[in-house]
Formats: structure tokens, C-alpha cells, sequence
């Protein structure tokens, strides 16, 4: 019993206290089309023997708005998760078929983050592509991810 009283008596020698204040200030956060989902216009009437990651390239139409920006040096990503045949392009519910992207004409792999300076945003540009040796079959794909503007 002396024993457990010597240690209840350390703990409360032990004890301090400790106030901290502070004040966090977030960057003011941009916002990517109006907070609306994005989509890209691929069409309707891609053919699946012409999918081979050059056809049917097409921009990807976004715009960003911050308001009084922390900073004029930012970062651009896509998060998304890969496709099983190459995890730098997006995953779509189809198998065979992802989405590969690029910035400003160069390859954009998937999670990767793009330095850039506001007001000039990068280009983006986003095209169907195929495991290599597979046959489509044909039917509606999607596909989902998260643009990401973040402060450098």
C-alpha cells in the first residue's frame, strides 16, 4: 500500500499545466466551377477500334475562382485511383478503359500535382485509352476523380 501511495504521490508532483493560444489563418480556398461536378465531353459515338489514347483527346473544361488568393503560387491535381493496367491513368467502371490525362500537352500521371501561377492555369486534356491487346466492347463509361487547387 506505501508503494501505490508513493506513485499517486509522483503523479501529482509530476503534474503542470500548460495554456497555449493561438490564432490559425487558412488561405482563403479557391473554388472549381462553381463547386459543380465537372464533366468531360467525350461524345457518343467513340468507336471502340479507335481508342488508342490519341483520338478523341478533349480538353477538360474547368474554371477556378479565389477570392483574395493567400498566395499567387499553386498546385493542381487530380486525385483519382488508377487503372489496374497502368495506375497513372483513371480507373472507369469498364476494365480495359481508362482515362489518361495531360497538362499543358505533357503526360499528367494520376495524384500528381502540378505547379502553377494564378490567374494562368494549366491546360488540361484528357483521353480514352485501352489495356494494350484487349478488345472493347461498347457501351456508356465513367469515370470519377478529384481536382485538387492547393496553395505551394
Amino acid at each position: 500500500m506505501g508503494g501505490l501511495l508513493w506513485a499517486a504521490s509522483q503523479a501529482v508532483q509530476a503534474e503542470t499545466s500548460l495554456t497555449i493560444r493561438a490564432v490559425i489563418i487558412a488561405p482563403p480556398p479557391c473554388v472549381i466551377n462553381s463547386g459543380s461536378t465537372l464533366n468531360v465531353p467525350f461524345g457518343d459515338d467513340l468507336l471502340t477500334s479507335r481508342i488508342d489514347g490519341v483520338n478523341y483527346r478533349r480538353g477538360v473544361p474547368y474554371t477556378v475562382t479565389c477570392d483574395a488568393p493567400y498566395s499567387n503560387a499553386l498546385t493542381l491535381e487530380l486525385k483519382g485511383t488508377g487503372a489496374a493496367f497502368d495506375n497513372r491513368v483513371l480507373v472507369t467502371r469498364k476494365p480495359d478503359l481508362g482515362v489518361k490525362l495531360f497538362v499543358n500537352g505533357a503526360d499528367w500521371p494520376l495524384n500528381t500535382a502540378v505547379n502553377f501561377t494564378y490567374p494562368n492555369f494549366p491546360v488540361v486534356q484528357a483521353v480514352p485509352v485501352k489495356r494494350p491487346g484487349s478488345k472493347l466492347t461498347g457501351g456508356a463509361f465513367d469515370a470519377t476523380a478529384t481536382l485538387v487547387v492547393d496553395y505551394q
